[in-house]
């Protein structure tokens, strides 16, 4: 699945130049975790809004390029939008009184994929795709989303919202474009739960230029207050445990290096409200959002304690056992504010990660802190003390980037052995797949739903298989140029053999998570689809064998998977590699290969990547060509500065199709990269098969040259 977005498409984003990296300041220090070279106490690090990502969309049908003012004029007699006009009415509420409603697509964790009964932006706006944001004033909606979501978004909303086009010459953020359209004065309000704290700041810093109050309405969500009894209902489904010989490191040997790691930077206690962090951590893994393996949970890890805060019917015998032998206690899921409090009131110096938690935390921790201050000093006032006898020091927040996201993207040996094998199952159901698709879509009308369904049952037999990674995007023809584009059986077209057909899809195993992604053409492709595609698999060829230094960021070689494409002014509108956890979240930070040039995050050994370029023409196709890589030393023949040489190890292995590819663009260097890496398919993958997918292997893996 493609990488993220340019930061500059990023709605919530203010600055398209800060840093987004969360994890540039590390060195080696203890076992596990790396320690800061920072004071963590004066320490703010800048803002890194949560990554627009996955759930993809739908399209109606072949698509025929149209003028947006069409499109535009076709919604334009829809009915008016009930839902926006119930939410308005509860801004003048009493306790609520605001004059603008902001609805984020994000769950309290800052989540990638979120639960059905977070669904709150696609609820009130009809726009089902993963990135966006929307506002609502007294009399406008506005909803922004990126390049990614443009045609899908034009589609999907009412006439009576405004398309935001983020990343477009003179489109407002959304901060911009509340300064533009309130009065002076007027209240802006956002359920802070779904803000990480940074995000809010900036929000609020920004509106404040025009005298616009951020207000934080704590007590409800007014969309859920709309929703009522048809809004879903929480997951629910049983924790498992993640076996040792797939984590590849104990919970006690986790806990007591990130113990070290609080005691080095003068913390108490830490607050993590990333899933996948927490799943990480506890060696535990759920089923609460949709394709991640994640619980919705927080997590407070102290010095000589820690409290995992999560629905306790979820928790299976096993996991209680497991819990308490790494001296983990329950605590109710929406307890953890309280707890937040506790913490302050005994004065407990609060390691937060303000990137990603919630504003709502943040700042309940900075009130009971400044209450427990103001008794303080009450006290030392009336027994006459002197401040600076250190009666006075309290609580003190420890504001740094979280130490688990960095650790957890270095796997351990364990791990990669997971991934690997994981990739090998998952090759040989594609195998399978594919040499049944290139022989029935010939024999009969397939529509997208129809191959992802396939696809799904023939992974579904794998040793380990969990669920899909993502929505898988099948698209034929124009729909492969819909980056995000998901088929939905009522809507979606049929797989014609005479275009392009573009498949991203990926699975959760046991022991590993996968991402690929293959365009092919059933029948003959043109002369400018051969281009095309050759030159996306130059960059990815480009990709895959570069070298370079360490402390070297993603950025740099973003570049080489574009050279190509850029040669005949060509590109395209997504990042090139995204970071991906093992048996985690088929995304995951903080690395990336990406044009988003403020993530200084290096590629370090044990990461592992995806290697994703792609060019997509609207109304017409969409190429994109998906590898994962692992990042591992390189033994060069010198080692100038005296530092270590990086380079990749491949983990997918499936055929890329050579009938699209034009020789006359390759280099031999680039032809003998293809023949090589034909060879490894076959020589990994064809034990795994037998019958007619083994014969289409062996096919599909022939050495090509140049006439």
């Amino acid at each position: 699945m493609h990488s993220l977005p340019s930061q500059a498409m990023r709605p919530l984003s203010l600055n398209p130049s800060l840093s987004s990296s969360r994890f540039p300041f590390f060195s080696f220090s203890v076992p596990i975790f790396h320690k800061f070279k920072i004071n963590p106490i004066i320490y703010k690090k800048s803002q890194k809004g949560p990554p627009f990502l996955t759930l993809r969309c739908c399209s109606s049908g072949s698509i025929t390029a149209k003028p947006f003012s069409e499109l535009r004029r076709n919604r334009a007699a829809q009915e008016p939008d009930e839902k926006v006009v119930a939410l308005r009415q509860l801004f003048s509420k009493p306790g609520i009184g605001i004059d603008a409603y902001i609805i984020p697509s994000q769950d309290a964790h800052q989540s990638e994929f979120i639960a059905e009964c977070y669904m709150r932006r696609a609820y009130i706006s009809g726009f089902t795709g993963s990135a966006g944001t929307a506002v609502v004033t007294k009399d406008k909606a506005a909803l922004w989303t990126d390049g990614r979501y443009f045609l899908q978004a034009d589609k999907q909303l009412n006439s009576g919202w405004i398309l935001m086009r983020a990343g477009n010459l003179g489109v407002p953020s959304t901060s911009e474009w509340l300064n533009d359209v309130l009065a002076p004065g007027g209240r802006v309000g956002i359920d802070p739960f779904l803000f990480s704290y940074d995000a809010a700041e900036e929000l609020k810093e920004a509106i404040s230029k025009k005298n616009l109050e951020l207000v934080y309405l704590y007590d409800l969500n007014l969309v859920d207050e709309i929703w009522k009894d048809s809004r879903p209902s929480p997951p629910n489904k049983p924790i498992r445990v993640h076996d040792l010989k797939y984590a590849g490191l104990d919970v006690l040997s986790k806990l007591t290096s990130l113990r070290a790691e609080l005691v080095g930077t003068g913390s108490s206690a830490i607050v993590i409200s990333m899933l996948d962090e927490i799943a990480w951590l506890l060696n535990l893994r759920g089923s609460d959002v949709p394709h991640s393996p994640v619980m919705y949970a927080y997590l407070i890890i102290e010095i000589d304690a820690a409290k995992l805060f999560v629905d306790n019917s979820k928790v299976t015998p096993e996991v209680m056992d497991h819990l308490k032998n790494a001296g983990v206690e329950l605590r109710p899921y929406d307890s953890i504010l309280s707890e937040i409090r506790r913490l302050a009131a005994q004065g407990a110096h609060l390691w937060l990660d303000t990137s990603s938690v919630n504003a709502a935390i943040v700042e309940t921790y900075k009130s009971a802190r400044d209450k427990y201050l103001m008794n303080r000093r009450a006290k030392i006032k009336k027994k006459g003390y002197d401040e600076s006898n250190g009666l006075s020091v309290g609580p003190t927040g420890v504001y740094m980037p979280s130490p688990i996201s960095l650790e957890k993207a270095l796997k351990n040996p364990a791990e990669l052995e997971g991934m690997r094998n994981s990739h090998l199952r998952d090759a040989a159901a594609l195998a399978q797949f594919w040499s049944w698709l290139e022989e029935e879509v010939h024999k009969k009308m397939l529509t997208e739903v129809d191959v992802a369904d396939k696809l799904l049952e023939f992974r579904s037999k794998q040793d380990g298989f969990l669920d899909t990674s993502f929505d898988t995007i099948s698209g034929s023809g124009a729909n492969g140029a819909i980056i995000h584009y998901k088929p939905e059986p009522e809507s979606c077209s049929f797989v014609d053999p005479n275009k392009l057909f573009l498949l991203d899809s990926g699975a959760q195993y046991v022991d590993g998570t996968t991402d690929i992604t293959r365009t092919v053409h059933f029948g003959e492709p043109t002369a400018r689809e051969k281009e095309c595609f050759t030159r996306v698999l130059k960059g990815h060829i480009a990709l895959d064998q570069s070298v370079f230094p360490e402390n070297t960021p993603g950025f740099v070689l973003d570049a080489f998977a574009r050279s190509s494409l850029w040669k005949v002014g060509l590109d395209y509108r997504h990042g090139t590699g995204h970071g991906v956890g093992a048996a985690l979240n088929v995304h995951e930070g903080p690395q990336s290969i990406s044009y988003r040039y403020g993530n200084m995050t290096s590629l370090q050994k044990g990461m592992i990547v995806s290697n994703e370029p792609g060019y997509y023409e609207d109304y017409a196709f969409g190429i994109r060509i998906e590898n994962l890589l692992h990042v591992k030393e390189i033994n060069t023949p010198n080692r100038y500065g005296g530092i270590e040489y990086l380079g990749f190890e491949k983990l997918t292995f499936f055929p890329i199709q050579t009938k699209l590819v034009d020789l006359s663009l390759l280099s031999a260097e680039e032809i003998e990269w293809l023949n090589n890496y034909h060879s490894q398919v076959w020589e990994k993958v064809s034990p795994l098969l037998e019958g007619y997918a083994r014969e289409w292997l062996r096919d599909n893996t022939q050495p090509v040259a140049k006439e």
